[in-house]
């Protein structure tokens, strides 16, 4: 890292986020060891399909596998498909819901599946069904034989305390508001291939992954850079750093099994808002404002059972704050593209 860019706290120069945010852990790397043949990444144009892939191609390059990666997307939502040509991934432009061009992807052993729709979809319950529902069954049936790990979200527990510690994979599903109840019919269109296939899939229940341009983080580090004020209606949360989320993703393949087993993926700990922003606040020199009244629930949850097997989170709440402060202070740009942390009623 170059001393300008290790003055400013970033962890590398800014045009090599991508690379940073792509390395694997030899322990996501031994478990791709052991899974042999092609490994299709689908959806792979939003906000983590491109450091997944990298990831994958990294971890596999060294068994002489690097040509096994193979990003699917329209590639018309976030990343180019010259972002993924940049960094050795090999692509495929392909719509996955045209029946013809699904059925004409490669085979593969091993499939991540991160297609889907939230945003923009609260007058749109026809697209969550036909995204969020249909084509993962659709999906599932083409790689019946494959071992999948298809992503879901924490979305689909309902509000619980904070006391309580997080929603755990025993939690019993209830969705809040049509984004939430597809997902949860994304689940189950995966368990309706699985029982008639024995497809393996492991659910990724992911809570809030975030990186220099996207997230929770971001979405409040901006509105304090700007002296706007911070919403605490949703006043707990659970974050993870995107490099650690993807690691604990891959490694859940080891946990695929028919039926699908639900894999809560996030932070340790539960986090509040304003002890958010006002940490945001010293880092960025700014006065931070607050509104609303923290609720006594929200979208919590408990990743115990993964850290147990794979380890805590490497990177520090504190280290990605800072990371992302100094990336905007610096003068990086996001992706415009809020979480909508803060909303209640489930739709986006």
């Amino acid at each position: 890292m170059p001393p300008a860019e290790a003055a400013h706290g970033l962890p590398c120069a800014p045009e090599d986020i991508d690379s940073f945010l792509g390395e694997p852990t030899p322990a996501a790397a031994a478990v791709l060891a052991r899974a042999p043949g092609r490994v299709l990444v689908l959806g792979a144009g939003g906000k983590m399909g491109l450091h997944l892939s990298v990831m994958l191609r990294r971890a596999l390059a060294p068994l002489g596998r690097a040509d096994d990666v193979l990003a699917v997307s329209r590639f018309r939502t976030l990343r180019d498909r010259e972002d993924f040509t940049r960094l050795g991934v090999a692509t495929l432009a392909a719509d996955l819901e045209d029946g013809a061009q699904l059925a004409a992807l490669p085979e593969a052993s091993t499939v991540f599946f991160l297609a889907g729709v939230k945003f923009g979809t609260a007058a749109s319950p026809e697209l969550l069904r036909r995204v969020n529902v249909e084509l993962p069954r659709r999906v599932g049936e083409r790689f019946h034989a494959a071992r999948i790990a298809a992503f879901s979200t924490g979305c689909v527990y309902p509000f619980v305390t904070p006391a309580g510690g997080g929603a755990t994979e025993e939690t019993t599903p209830a969705p809040v508001g049509d984004y939430a109840l597809s997902c949860l019919g994304r689940e189950e269109s995966f368990a309706e291939v699985s029982r008639r296939q024995g497809t393996r899939v492991a659910l990724i229940r992911l809570n809030y992954s975030v990186e220099f341009r996207y997230g929770l983080l971001v979405d409040i580090a901006r509105r304090v850079l700007r002296g706007e004020a911070v919403d605490i209606t949703t006043g707990h949360v659970n974050v993870i750093w995107q490099r650690d989320a993807l690691d604990h993703v891959i490694r859940a393949l080891d946990l695929a099994a028919a039926p699908p087993v639900p894999v809560n993926i996030t932070g340790a700990g539960i986090l509040t808002v304003r002890e958010l922003a006002e940490s945001f606040g010293e880092m960025l020199g700014r006065t931070v404002r607050f509104t609303g009244a923290e609720a006594p629930t929200a979208w919590l949850n408990n990743a115990g059972a993964a850290h147990r097997r794979f380890g805590e989170p490497s990177t520090s709440v504190d280290q990605m704050q800072r990371w992302i402060a100094a990336w905007l202070l610096a003068g990086g740009g996001d992706w415009g593209k809020p979480t909508g942390f803060e909303r209640r009623d489930g739709n986006f």
